[in-house]
């Protein structure tokens, strides 16, 4: 039993979590749930137990000075909570960790405990891979789950995913078998500039959960990192002829499967997504949908990937859905 003093009540609660490592393309997961734990000042409430889930010469522990004290930050996983208020109150339960070294099941086993006692009515999971997506365009979120009556519910897929997977698709599944409703949020990053920071499917990323909780998350100054990381990608690719090629043709085959989505119901929708996100009586240049300049390239849109030919020169990463 899970003992949690000094947490109080919570209303309509959501749990949002992400996890650094093979799930986390361009520390774009992970940066997600950092900014809502920044921007409504979480509070953590609890941690847990670092010696049972991490192999400390994989994810090593560091040490720091204090006033002049040693100390140390051992690699783990915490819980936070933030209370949100105005019109529609809702809180969320975040978590933020490293993918576990070992016992997978007892980490999922012990963060489901801690939904059951919290009464968390939704779980979602939020990740990023590695694809062939160009980044002048906007990046592509898809939303998964592993039941099909929420799939219905939220418009959302039914994953149909087989291969290698990470504790993103572990908690997944081990949330639908305790009977706790949960989704994963995937942005694709691309591969050609995997490093991170990718304040722009981090972006991604908060807009789709916005839409999927119903809920004005702030943004802060992504919008403009994003912005800023998108002509800084541009000026590095217009100095090199054989990435700038390849770039062109992600864009070519990204238009082209796009195509049947520019129909009168598809900009219909878009346009219901705006102004859902937008303030009654606020303009909405600082929104997420808006690049400042006009150009969308800051909205997200879940179409499917294409596959062209692999670059010549691309730089080696992971991710798994």
């Amino acid at each position: 039993m899970i003992e949690l003093e000094g947490v109080p009540e919570l209303v309509d609660p959501v749990m949002v979590a992400a996890f650094e490592g093979w799930n986390d393309a361009g520390d774009a997961a992970s940066t997600a749930v950092a900014h809502l734990d920044k921007e409504w000042k979480g509070q953590v409430f609890a941690a847990l137990d670092a010696e049972d889930y991490y192999d400390f010469q994989v994810n090593r522990p560091t040490v720091w000075l204090e006033d002049g004290v040693r100390k140390v930050t051992w690699p783990t996983t915490r819980l936070s909570v933030v209370r949100i208020g105005g019109d529609k109150p809702r809180d969320l339960v975040l978590v933020r960790g490293i993918e576990p070294s070992m016992r997978w099941r007892s980490f999922c086993n012990e963060i489901l405990g801690f939904a059951h006692e919290l009464g968390v009515e939704l779980v979602v999971i939020l990740g990023a891979l590695l694809g062939d997506t160009p980044h002048t365009r906007p990046v592509p979120v898809s939303g998964v789950t592993s039941d099909a009556d929420l799939a219905t519910r939220m418009d959302l897929e039914e994953t149909k995913y087989e291969g290698p997977t990470g504790i993103v698709g572990i908690l997944q599944e081990a949330c639908t078998h305790a009977g706790v409703p949960a989704v994963s949020l995937w942005a694709a990053v691309p591969h050609y500039v995997s490093q991170p920071p990718n304040p722009k499917a981090t972006l991604a990323l908060l807009n789709r959960l916005e839409d999927l909780i119903d809920l004005r998350i702030p943004l802060g100054e992504l919008p403009e990192d994003a912005r800023a990381w998108q002509l800084g990608v541009d000026q590095l690719a217009a100095e090199d002829s054989e990435v700038a090629e390849y770039v062109q043709s992600l864009e070519e085959a990204r238009d082209t499967a796009e195509l049947p989505e520019a129909s009168g119901e598809a900009i219909a929708r878009e346009f219901e997504r705006y102004l859902r996100r937008r303030d009654p009586g606020a303009p909405p240049s600082g929104h997420a949908t808006d690049g400042g300049d006009g150009s969308p390239y800051l909205r997200d849109n879940p179409s499917g990937r294409p596959r062209p030919p692999k670059p010549p020169r691309p730089e080696s990463d992971e991710g798994d859905e």
